[in-house]
């Protein structure tokens, strides 16, 4: 080869070399560029929601709000509307408007290439107040208090007259507004004499703060006498965890987004629905808060400096909150072993229960390890029992499920003195503790649980005294980071498996029937469900249908009793998993 030739071909070659580094220089750039335009919107947002939950903030809309619409006279030819006042909700939209007779109201939102998504309204805080009451005494008389599934809440509403939940006054929110395309909103006004008034609204969609999917992928589609059996009530998302924003949402039972409801980090664990009309949640992990049925943040207690609220939340017949803790001010790092009360009137924390000395020979047996999935950055922590459910019970009790035992605990007087009566699981976890005596005898054959979630007390009528039944996801999975030498096969059919890809691995909803008196447990339902080795969750929506959450997978599904899938929803996960996935009727706060 000539030196000419491979000087021209040096100089091609080096031509080459210098365009190659400038465009990976360039796209280099280019991201580095598009990540800090992200965080930029990401802290933008997050300043932007942290704004919302402020009393400043929701002051300023208030007054903002009540100036509009009260500049002239509202009558059904000139309906007030403002999409998303009190920035609660992106998809919601305030309605307010006066009729001369007393009238109920019903509205449909329609979008070209959606399902209608039809609902009454609730319109006054009397009517409200008369739904609310009267599913509390219903649930207080038969003891379920403790998660009541949308048929439920339709079952009770049904016995409340059409008269009192009529009103010349209406103000409401319409939820489920698609985002960022035409939405056509016909509200019917019925008069108590039956007559009925219509007028049509439209309004474009807001652009979500989040990237949800507006339609989830259905993998098995309800028919219509499922969809008919689901009713009214939606899928609030409790907890599709981000490290950027993080939300509550809700989807109605075509997998269709009706609500984005931002939160400050963390998630929400679940809905409680108090007396007084007010939907409380977690908003994070040191503020629970209250909101009205129009959005409006109305209460916002901060638990101080001594502890972060961990996974779950009840409220007790006072109306105030027992929740899940964890204490920091614990020289030995030990999380999510505590119980704590908060006033809602007064915004007092106390302590109920130190699980650490209430169980302290047991805890000394575990190794000190762990971590404290409400504060990912804490370091050295003692994760020896990590409790993720509490269920109020009508004695005064509580109902625990402890994860890292695989055991479920009630503990009488938990408001009280505190004392153990009785534990669920496998006994042979608590080896060598006296505890280990307050195991329920099992009846049958069946193996016990690994890892448990969401258990829900459900009180019979039909059952004699000091029956009921426990339901739950078990995730069927045997490991404790504190027990590592423990072998969780001796639990039949248990898994071992870190995935929730593998094959050979399944989770279960489980049904216990609990006879007190005789100091038994027994198994009267189960079938397998996707494999989640960790989180996910578990309700009974009606006599026939179950809402099972496999949170690690990012799918829920609503089956028979007999395990056959009759809806099934996925959504993209935003990092690991799907905490909880719960159905409410909303009913005496979004809906009459």
């Amino acid at each position: 080869m000539s030196s000419s030739v491979r000087a021209r071909l040096f100089k091609i070659s080096a031509a080459i070399i210098t365009i190659a580094i400038a465009v990976g220089l360039c796209l280099f750039y280019r991201d580095d560029v598009s990540a800090a335009i992200k965080q930029r919107r990401v802290e933008r947002l997050n300043a932007q929601v942290e704004n919302i939950y402020t009393t400043d903030y929701q002051t300023m809309m208030d007054e903002q709000l009540t100036k509009e619409r009260d500049s002239k006279t509202r009558t059904v030819d000139d309906i007030y509307t403002k999409v998303n006042p009190y920035g609660t909700n992106t998809t919601s939209m305030y309605v307010y408007f006066t009729t001369d007779t007393a009238s109920t109201v019903s509205y449909t939102v329609s979008a070209d290439g959606y399902p209608d998504y039809t609902a009454t309204a609730v319109t006054s805080d009397e009517a409200a107040t008369t739904i609310r009451k009267a599913i509390n005494a219903s649930e207080s008389s038969t003891g379920n208090t403790l998660s009541p599934s949308a048929s439920d809440e339709d079952s009770v509403v049904s016995t409340v007259s059409e008269d009192s939940l009529a009103s010349t006054t209406h103000e409401f929110l319409v939820l489920g507004l698609i985002p960022q395309v035409k939405n056509t909103v016909t509200l019917t006004i019925t008069a108590t004499d039956g007559t009925k008034t219509t007028r049509t609204i439209t309004k474009n969609g807001p652009k979500l703060l989040g990237s949800e999917e507006v339609k989830l992928n259905e993998t098995v589609t309800p028919d219509s006498s499922t969809l008919g059996e689901l009713g009214n009530g939606l899928y609030a998302i409790l907890g599709n965890d981000s490290n950027e924003q993080d939300f509550m949402y809700y989807y109605d039972a075509n997998g269709i987004l009706r609500g984005e409801v931002p939160v400050l980090y963390y998630r929400s664990h679940r809905l409680l629905f108090d007396n007084n009309g007010l939907m409380w949640l977690s908003a994070s992990t040191k503020n629970f808060v209250a909101m009205n049925r129009l959005g409006k943040i109305v209460k916002n207690i901060d638990l101080g400096n001594r502890f972060i609220l961990h996974h779950d939340y009840a409220l007790d017949s006072d109306g105030n909150i027992v929740s899940l803790a964890t204490d920091l001010q614990r020289s030995d790092h030990a999380v999510q072993d505590q119980v704590i009360k908060v006033d809602t009137s007064t915004g007092k924390v106390s302590l109920l229960v130190d699980f650490g000395e209430l169980f302290a020979d047991y805890k000394s047996t575990t190794d000190h390890s762990g971590i404290d999935e409400s504060d990912p950055t804490a370091k050295n922590r003692w994760d020896w029992i990590h409790f993720n459910t509490i269920q109020l019970m009508d004695d005064g009790s509580a109902l625990l499920s402890a994860r890292e035992t695989s055991t479920m605990i009630k503990i009488n007087d938990i408001e009280g003195t505190p004392k153990l009566d009785y534990m669920i699981g496998e006994p042979s976890v608590w080896d060598g503790t006296s505890e280990q005596d307050s195991f329920l005898n099992k009846v049958g054959d069946f193996g016990d649980t690994g890892g448990q979630h969401s258990i829900t007390v459900q009180y019979d009528s039909t059952l004699p005294a000091g029956q009921y039944y426990v339901y739950l996801f078990d995730n069927n999975f045997g490991y404790a980071m504190t027990r590592p030498d423990f072998d969780w096969t001796v639990i039949d059919g248990i898994s071992t498996a870190q995935s929730s890809k593998d094959e050979n691995s399944n989770s279960q909803f489980r049904k216990y029937l609990v006879d007190e008196q005789a100091g038994t447990y027994t198994e009267v339902q189960s079938f397998d469900v996707p494999y989640s080795p960790y989180v996910s969750s578990a309700q009974e929506l009606s006599d026939d249908l179950n809402l099972v959450d496999t949170g690690m997978q990012g799918v829920f599904g609503v089956y028979d009793d007999n395990g056959q899938l009759k809806a099934q929803y996925t959504m993209n996960l935003s990092t690991a998993y799907i905490y909880r996935v719960y159905q409410y009727g909303f009913r005496g706060f979004y809906f009459a």
